[in-house]
């Protein structure tokens, strides 16, 4: 898994909430036993017309938000099925980070991300972050105001800044196993690897000790 310690890019807003893994990537594009060419379909039902054309009304078509790598959505993100697909569909496309809010309705929290969603991104390097609603709401209408306004995003210091004239900066939380395992590029692959020699050593042990067991129960 590539690692992710700081980004800074352009950012695109995607003023929808509970947006679902189907519409993220639509069920017809999951036939590929490979894990390349999902970017390209990646909101395919938003992003093109029944002719095939581009949507000139859909967000991420817009000349300005070309080439971003940060995305700025809304609460609920990535709910509905639990298919990996979406991760790789926003990878693939070019985004490194996608922002949600975290929405406080009383006693309840509605989270940014659904929670498959979220562990499918970070086992595949992709930055989900929370903000808190006012923020969120701060940077979509900083994007308004200024087209190609970029962002840098510190994952050491747990960090969003808005790269404006006068720099706007936002704290956000996440579990320090997790940053740890996106700073070094750790999937669970790569954390058992860091064991291997451990590994080794416990399985030619257990051999040995298999060996001598059978010959023990074989008797004189």
């Amino acid at each position: 898994m590539k690692s992710f310690k700081d980004h800074q890019g352009l950012i695109a807003t995607l003023d929808r909430a509970n947006v679902d893994t189907d519409q993220i990537i639509p069920k017809q594009f999951l036939k590929k036993i490979t894990r390349t060419g999902f970017g390209e379909h990646l909101f395919q039902d938003w992003r093109y017309l029944f002719d095939g054309k581009p949507d000139p009304k859909f967000e991420l078509n817009q000349d300005c938000f070309k080439g971003a790598t940060i995305l700025v959505a809304r609460n609920n993100f990535g709910c509905g099925s639990s298919r990996e697909h979406a991760v790789w569909a926003i990878e693939q496309y070019g985004f490194r980070v996608v922002i949600a809010p975290n929405l406080k309705r009383g006693e309840s929290i509605i989270p940014g991300f659904a929670d498959i969603f979220r562990s499918n991104s970070l086992k595949n390097g992709l930055l989900t972050l929370e903000l808190q609603e006012p923020e969120v709401e701060e940077i979509f209408h900083w994007v308004s105001r200024f087209k190609g306004l970029q962002a840098r995003v510190e994952l050491e210091h747990q960090r969003v800044t808005l790269l404006l004239p006068e720099e706007i900066s936002f704290h956000f939380e996440i579990d320090s196993a997790i940053k740890h395992r996106l700073i070094h590029g750790l999937d669970e692959i790569g954390i058992t690897l860091q064991h291997v020699n451990d590994i080794t050593r416990f399985e030619e042990s257990h051999d040995a000790q298999m060996v001598a067991f059978k010959m023990k129960s074989k008797g004189p």
